[in-house]
């Protein structure tokens, strides 16, 4: 027997995806491409928060570290963000740095227990609509962020840009082997050098740190006052940041045909925020354009998004130098090429032939995310949208017939359809309270109560019949919808 147990095949311990020589060069090289889109991005965040540069890249290098670990969405990229620096700028600007720092870290707790708490949950209330105005406004918000670069600039910018398009959108054509973003930066880059041209760099949008980050606590009193002041920003970090990377992490799943942990995701998010703010950092989310780098570059594990910070630091504190005279136009190549592949082109294809409900409901989130600059917005106010047309539409639904028995003393009327607060407006002008004989049977077999709402206009209705002499039996309720008839006509009862 030993004999025979020996000659088995002894199990092969598999090893890790990204382990694989291949697919730890893809994800090398992402990480790489996203960190050098990273720095101009955080730069530019921090002006907009009103801070120093060296805050806005700490946020980046922490939060795509931390996040790799703790996130439920791998490939993913946490950065700073535009959208968390509108929230705290105006908390900077009054009460400084730390009491911004303060708010990052008490944002990230909520965003644990909003996390544990189940927010994630409520993503399946958005509908596609939504998602497609969500992606099509970001699209068009990573390319107005460029126009900057592209205005009252040398000429020699736009041949350059044009160039790096060209390399981006031709060579996956010819090899795959290298991202091609990685490989415009590096040949403009060089061609700049050599060249000796003149044209903006990353080391004009600010000065790069020269040392580590470290770990300390926010210098402010700790006084119900102070968290009087920092707790509303907390929140809106907490709250925009939440919704723009759960809206990401949906979008890449779509593109990976992967699933991930959104729940996960939620309190990771938080994790990272409590981390950038101890270490400095503005505090950030999911960056979608870095987000689509990444993946339209090949990546697929957490390992890119680790990278991507770990090389982030590199290059601004060891390789600073190197990496001041890389263009801007190289930069705002990759950037472009991001937004075109981001916008969901079918979405204009085929816009005849979608109900109008469904545009207007795409058309208003991006109106709503591009006249306020922030994605959370624009999200909120498609959802409202959609939201209204759906209770519109429903509300038309309800179909009341009527039949009056043969000796004329009874009239019976046959109610079909969801009754809710925007149904039971008409339910109550269906009925001919003068006309009708003195007995009424409403049948609610074929209808479903939903709220308070309906239960309200039913007692209006026996109520104004009433007045008139008349009696009412309401019939048909059975399951839930009786049990809430039963409940909300008590407390109808004990307010009366």
């Amino acid at each position: 027997m030993p004999s025979a147990l020996a000659a088995l095949p002894k199990p092969r311990l598999s090893r890790p995806a990204w382990l694989s020589p291949t697919v730890a060069r893809t994800e090398v090289l992402a990480g790489l491409v996203v960190a050098l889109a990273l720095i101009p991005e955080a730069i530019s965040f921090s002006i907009l928060a009103g801070v120093d540069p060296r805050v806005g890249l700490f946020s980046s290098f922490v939060m795509a570290v931390v996040i790799a670990f703790t996130g439920g969405r791998p490939a993913m990229i946490t950065a700073a963000t535009g959208a968390i620096a509108l929230v705290v700028a105006p908390l900077a600007l009054e009460h400084g740095v730390e009491y911004l720092l303060a708010a990052v870290v008490l944002g990230g707790v909520f965003q644990v227990l909003l996390g544990l708490s189940g927010f994630a949950r409520l993503m399946r209330f958005i509908p596609r609509s939504v998602m497609v105005g969500f992606v099509n406004a970001l699209a068009i918000l990573i390319f107005t962020a460029q126009l900057p670069q592209l205005i009252d600039v040398p000429w020699l910018v736009y041949p350059m840009v044009a160039a790096g398009l060209a390399m981006i959108f031709l060579l996956p054509r010819l090899t795959k082997a290298v991202p091609a973003p990685l490989v415009s930066i590096v040949v403009l880059t060089v061609l700049t050098v050599s060249a000796g041209f003149t044209i903006p760099n990353v080391g004009g949008e600010g000065e790069l740190p020269d040392a580590l980050p470290f770990f300390g606590l926010p210098d402010i009193p700790l006084t119900f006052e102070t968290l009087g002041i920092i707790a509303p920003y907390a929140l809106g970090v907490a709250l925009v940041g939440l919704m723009e990377s759960l809206m990401t992490a949906k979008l890449v799943d779509d593109i990976t045909d992967t699933h991930s942990d959104k729940t996960r995701e939620s309190w990771g998010q938080g994790v990272a925020n409590i981390a950038s703010g101890f270490f400095g950092g503005m505090g950030g989310c999911a960056m979608i354009g870095q987000t689509m780098i990444n993946v339209k570059s090949g990546a697929r594990t957490r390992l890119s998004t680790f990278l991507s910070g770990a090389f982030l630091l590199v290059l601004v504190v060891a390789l600073g130098d190197i990496v001041a005279v890389i263009p801007m136009a190289a930069l705002v190549a990759v950037m472009i090429f991001v937004s075109i592949a981001t916008f969901d082109w079918h979405s204009l294809k085929t816009i005849h032939t979608m109900p109008r409900s469904e545009t207007i409901v795409m058309l208003t989130t991006v109106a709503g995310t591009l006249l306020t600059h922030n994605l959370a917005i624009g999200v909120g106010a498609g959802v409202l949208a959609a939201c209204v047309l759906f209770a519109r539409r429903v509300a038309h639904l309800v179909e009341v017939t009527s039949v009056t028995d043969p000796d004329g003393g009874t009239r019976f009327y046959a109610v079909h359809g969801a009754l809710f607060f925007a149904s039971s407006n008409d339910l109550y002008t269906q009925f001919d309270y003068a006309g009708d004989p003195a007995n009424i049977v409403i049948d609610l077999s074929n209808a479903h109560v939903w709220d308070a709402s309906t239960v309200a206009a039913l007692d209006a209705i026996t109520h104004k019949y009433e007045t008139r002499g008349k009696s009412v039996e309401i019939v048909g309720l059975t399951g839930h919808s009786a049990d809430r008839f039963d409940r909300h006509t008590g407390q109808l009862a004990g307010a009366h």
